[in-house]
């Protein structure tokens, strides 16, 4: 089985904001992940990543914020989403 592109989205938010998500399912678990997802979600304002969740091999779930990564506990996507999305709300108002 091959990894299978879930999603691939891109939102504009303003004339200097978007946020793009993209979510993989994996045959089998990354290095460093338990669960069988790829992802990628950042928002990006003035053309500076301001916000991403990620989980790169090795590294596991974490998310790059005020010039900080920091791990994060991946329960579903459902949840990993929300948790974004509160970010980025706190980060745009």
């Amino acid at each position: 089985m091959k990894a299978i592109l879930l999603q691939k989205y891109r939102e504009v938010l303003s004339d200097e904001a978007f946020y793009e998500i993209v979510l993989w399912h994996l045959p089998d678990p990354m290095p460093g992940s338990e669960h069988r997802y790829k992802y990628r979600l950042a928002l990006v304002v003035r053309g500076d990543c301001v916000l991403r969740y990620d989980n790169e091999r090795g590294k596991g779930d974490h998310r790059h914020i005020n010039g900080r990564e920091e791990p994060i506990a991946f329960t579903d996507l459902k949840a990993l989403l929300r948790s974004f999305r509160d970010d980025m709300e706190r980060i745009m108002t």
